[in-house]
This record gives C-alpha cells, structure tokens and sequence, in this order.
C-alpha cells in the first residue's frame, strides 16, 4: 500500500473508532499537569480542559476523566523537591494536592460551564459487592446528570494492600467499570515506540492488533520522574482495557483534542475481547489475592469447565489470612491458580468445613452453613 493511501485508510480507521464512542475516559498523568518543580501548570490543565469540553459536538459526549497529580500538586507547599518514597509521606502530599488539583479543575471546567464532581477509589472500593455498587452508582448519576466525574486514586487513605499502584490500571478498570466506548491514556509521550522514541531506529507502532506484536517492543524506562506510571504501565492498561472490549489510544497530552476528534495520532489499540461483568472484570484486574483455597482434582473440573460454585467439599487445605468477602485464589493440585473469587468465609473457620457436604453442614452446624465457599458469580477464572 502506498504511503498516502495507507495515511488515509489510518486516518479513517481511527476516526471511526473515536466518532463513535459515545462515552469516553480520559486519563492524565502527573508529569501533563504539573511543571518541573512539582506545582500544577495552569496552562498545562487549562489545555486539557478545553481539549475535553471542546469535542462534545452536536451530541455531548459523556467524559470521565482520570487525573493523577494530587501528590505532585501537593510537594512544592509541604516544601518538599521530589515525589517521597515512603507511604506516610505521599499520604501528607496527596491531602495538600487533592485539594488544590480539584480546585483547579472546578474552576477550570466551570469557564466551560461544566460541572465535576470527585471521585476518591480505593482496591476496597470496588471489590466488595456493597462497595463496587455504590461506586458504580455514584458514576452513573453523576454522568446522567451531565457533570464531569474526576477519578483519583485515594492515596490520603490507600495503604499497600489496596493500592491500584497507578492510574493507568485504575483507568482501565473505570473504562470498565462505566462501560466505556473509549479510553484515551495522555502521556509526555506522543505514541508507543518500538523503542525509546529518541533511540536510533525507534519506529512509532500505529496500532495494536494483538499484544503479541509487541514481543520485541521496548518499553521501560519511558516516562517522568514526577508519576508511578512508564510506558510499561500504559500497555498493560491497555491490555486490560481491550480484554474488557474497550478500544484505547495512546498519545500526548498536548495533543488530546486532535486524538478526541479522531485524528491519527497516538497508537490504537483494538478491542479484543468481548464485554465482560465489570465487577469480575475488576476482580481479576483489581484486586491482590489474600489467601489461597487448594482444590481437588473434581472441585478444579467443577469451577472451570463446568463453571461450578465452589463448596466445600472440594478444598484440601486453606492457606492465608482473609476474611468474609475478601478475595483468594483457588489453586489446583500443582498450586497453579486456576480462578480468583470473593470467599463467603473467614480463614479461620474454614478448615473445619473441608471436605464435607453442605447437607451435612447444615444439618451439624446450622442452616447458615448450607452455602458456597465462593458462589459461581463472584468467581473468575484466571
């Protein structure tokens, strides 16, 4: 194919996927947002903002946005020069930052007559069934109501456990989450390289069919100094996305209004999967085991092939320290885990019920124990 025909067919490749989608997240990284320094660039946000108010077109658009920057916004007024390693700090950063970021932003989108409303997550938040439901319920609205929903990351209150570890991940389970038709990650990187984009040789890839295509793709040590998230961060985002049926592109944050308005720019990753449950969607990309549930060889045929809820008469020994609704993986006879799943009971009650009936249970213990380990809905396979 000649190189104008291919620039045209590209062209029309990539606006069909972004004209299309009708609801759309965006995220933003720190190193978009803020200057050297480490204090928000309202030029930087003010760009962005008209670059999101300005696509709407005839039919507006439904946006969420996902924006890092509180602990970036927060080190220049706790006197602090580069982003802190350790948790205690970064909490103390993010309660200076998130204030300030979300000002910004209000009044920001407000030139625009539009308004945002925050929306703080935690791994917690939407792994519990309570919780992923009023966290789904809050986007929703907010969204009918025609405001702008601001996710971060609840760095005040994360600790280690429940952590997303970065606001790419978190992006593309939101994508998921609201049942997005786009996810477009803004990066200080125009594109995914072959390479670093100023090594010799580094080819811009155009878009991702399949991750395979990817194998001999360099992608560490891309990015600032002043976010979590590289290159690498990006990708795996992305993989994320599309195994949820979600398209993504992939490009600079200065050039978020020419990528919303589907010009060919960034790379395009194609959707390959097909929709899956949000929440399992969430369980298998969101969440950290707490413990581990060893399954017998017919328990194993049970929850994968037959899709089966898991009872307890098919676990052969318990290991970790979890409580009612957290998750665990369920390992079969090699240790290989095999499904992730949100357990009905604590670690410590559960070596007393293996191996029996639920009817014998039930008939011993009392009819509360006549329930699944893990019922087939809160299960996901690995």
């Amino acid at each position: 194919m000649r190189e104008q025909e291919r620039c045209g067919w590209w062209n029309g490749r990539m606006r069909g996927v972004v004209t299309r989608a009708r609801r759309v997240v965006v995220k933003v990284g720190s190193s978009s947002l803020t200057t050297a320094t480490g204090g928000l660039d309202p030029e930087r946000l003010a760009g962005l903002v008209g670059a999101l108010c300005s696509v709407d077109g005839e039919r507006r658009r439904e946006v969420v946005l996902v924006s890092s920057g509180a602990i970036a916004a927060g080190l220049a007024p706790l006197g602090l020069t580069r982003r802190p390693r350790d948790l205690a700090t970064q909490q103390a950063a993010a309660s200076v930052g998130q204030g300030r970021l979300m000002h910004a932003y209000t009044e920001e989108f407000g030139r625009h007559g539009r308004t945002v409303g925050q929306v703080l997550l935690t791994v917690d938040d939407v792994t519990r069934r309570a919780h992923y439901r009023n966290a789904h319920r809050t986007l929703r609205k907010l969204l009918d109501m025609q405001a702008v929903p601001i996710i971060n990351e609840n760095d005040t209150v994360a600790t280690e456990e429940i952590r997303f570890g970065d606001n790419d991940r978190l992006a593309a389970l939101v994508a998921a989450l609201v049942q997005a038709d786009l996810l477009v990650l803004l990066s200080d990187v125009d594109a995914l390289y072959t390479g670093h984009p100023s090594a010799p040789g580094s080819r811009k890839v155009d878009e991702v069919t399949d991750f395979a295509q990817l194998a001999e793709v360099s992608v560490g040590g891309v990015g600032s100094g002043l976010g979590t998230g590289g290159m690498v961060t990006k990708v795996e985002a992305a993989r994320i996305a599309t195994d949820a049926g979600i398209p993504v592109v992939l490009t600079a944050a200065p050039l978020a209004a020419a990528a919303l308005s589907g010009e060919a720019v960034g790379t395009l990753f194609h959707a390959a999967g097909v929709r899956a449950t949000a929440r399992l969607h969430w369980l298998a990309h969101a969440t950290t085991a707490r413990g581990r549930l060893h399954l017998d060889a017919g328990a194993v045929t049970a929850v994968v092939d037959r899709r089966a809820s898991l009872l307890p008469a098919g676990i052969t020994r318990v290991d970790g320290a979890f409580t009612a609704g957290d998750p665990v993986d369920l390992v079969d006879v090699t240790g290989h885990p095999v499904a992730r799943g949100l357990v009905n009971y604590d670690a410590l009650e559960l070596p007393g019920l293996l191996g029996r009936s639920t009817g014998e249970l039930a008939a011993t213990l009392g009819p509360a124990y006549e329930r699944e380990v893990i019922h087939r809905d809160d299960l996901v396979l690995l």
